[in-house]
């Protein structure tokens, strides 16, 4: 029988790093074909063009999935089962798999769903990676915008579970075969190493605690874990009980606390100024997140932005083949001022 291909699962909050540590695996690949699996939030699909950005055989589009419909482990059997089959389908079948969850997703159904018969003879689980945001976790915050991940929760309307940030902390915690403490440059070499010593007491053993900054690690360190996860689920557990339901017996949600709209305007002349300005308007208007790329004047290559909270990320990572013109998302609390936010991003 031919051996199972490895899958994979970085779990951890929005805003943790998930994204950019997948991009500094990508860049290590040397040839290895990694296929990846993105569970998007938003209406454009940042997270999978900055993967398809890396501008590598590595990073092929057809080798890039993304999942749109909600929160994964909600949307197993419906959506993620019939993605692996398309994937695993293939007669180029990758060398590995990546799966990046949501940040609200549990881990646990996720690895669970490895032993269903389409494709448990096919696949299995060599790791589940949970990246913890290193200065948010030692100020007892566990995301560095919880309102930001709120957000995200309350626009998900396939979401069964309400769960606390600090249960769904643990339970990531509690499947975890390495946890990654990223953003300690942002962090005291005490602080760094009292808060790892924290995570591996309550682990399980064996459980490999790790510091980064940027994401970075090496990719023999992340892949080639052997863990069979979906073998061991009950290892994994999850420690809370995530369902509340309404007095009718069915899941209550409340989606409309919360908008995400896109704008589209024309390319930037300095991208410094630009990320300034764009600090300046998410303290202005609330705005909990943003993201998108941006054309600059005179630059072949496209620049991507993130920010959580007022705190931005840029890089350049593409060339821009499309229009040269700037799409972002804005993510913030029902009530924004749209028209205000577009005048303002575009002037």
């Amino acid at each position: 029988m031919p051996a199972k291909i490895p899958a994979t699962i970085v779990t951890g909050f929005l805003g943790a790093g998930k994204t950019t540590l997948i991009r500094n695996l990508l860049a290590q690949a040397n040839g290895r074909r990694i296929a990846l699996i993105i569970n998007e939030f938003g209406d454009l699909g940042v997270d999978g063009d900055i993967l398809k950005g890396c501008g590598d055989a590595t990073c092929r589009d057809e080798d890039i999935m993304e999942l749109s419909n909600g929160c994964i482990c909600c949307t197993v059997a419906e959506d993620f089962i019939p993605t692996m089959e398309k994937l695993l389908a293939r007669d180029d079948a990758p060398d590995h798999i990546v799966i990046e969850t949501s940040g609200l997703a549990l881990p646990q159904p996720l690895v669970r769903a490895f032993n269903w018969p389409a494709i448990s003879t096919k696949v299995t689980v060599d790791g589940v990676i949970a990246l913890v945001d290193g200065k948010a976790t030692a100020e007892g915050r566990f995301a560095h915008d919880p309102a930001a991940v709120d957000a995200q929760r309350k626009s998900d309307d396939s979401l069964d579970h309400e769960t606390p940030l600090s249960e769904l902390f643990d339970d990531q915690i509690a499947c975890a075969d390495m946890i990654v403490v990223n953003k300690t440059d942002l962090l005291t070499e005490a602080e760094a190493e009292t808060l790892t010593t924290d995570l591996t007491t309550k682990s399980r053993d064996a459980v490999r605690v790790v510091k980064a900054a940027h994401g970075q690690l090496p990719l023999d360190l992340l892949l080639g874990q052997n863990a069979a996860a979906e073998a061991d689920t009950k290892a994994r557990h999850e420690i809370h009980h995530h369902h509340h339901d309404d007095e009718d017996g069915h899941d209550h949600h409340d989606h409309d606390d919360f908008e995400s709209f896109t704008i589209t305007r024309p390319e930037i002349t300095d991208p410094t100024a630009f990320a300034e300005q764009v600090a300046g308007i998410i303290r202005a208007h609330d705005i909990l997140r943003l993201k998108g790329f941006a054309a600059v004047e005179g630059k072949p290559m496209r620049l991507a932005l993130q920010a959580v909270g007022p705190r931005i990320e840029t890089y350049y990572d593409t060339p821009l083949t499309g229009p040269r013109e700037t799409r972002l998302v804005v993510i913030g609390q029902t009530g924004l001022d749209r028209a205000a936010i577009t005048r303002a991003l575009s002037a």
